[in-house]
């Protein structure tokens, strides 16, 4: 994939308007490496995606700083997969 330190991720060419929490959510994509983006595998139950990520709460949220609202598994996979996919067309 692409050098995440080359490149500006709070905002993908698909987005629209974007609150404080979508733009800190693609910026957390952004510091995900590679290596640990490549081993994401959109088949894993939801258990399985939180416990790869290592950065939700107990309560099933991510944990994020500066946020208007909470991120649970379904919009945090869904921004994930468009994260890795527009990485991958960087190559």
């Amino acid at each position: 994939m692409a050098d995440e330190r080359t490149f500006n991720f709070e905002r993908l060419p698909s987005d629209g308007p974007l609150d404080e929490t979508d733009v800190n959510l693609r910026a957390y994509f952004g510091t995900l490496t590679d290596e640990h983006l490549d081993q994401y595998d959109p088949s894993w139950s939801d258990d399985r995606v939180v416990e790869w990520d290592g950065n939700f709460r107990s309560d099933g949220v991510l944990m994020l700083t500066c946020c208007e609202r909470d991120v649970e598994i379904g919009e945090y996979r869904r921004v994930l997969e468009m994260h890795i996919a527009y990485r991958r067309s960087l190559l």
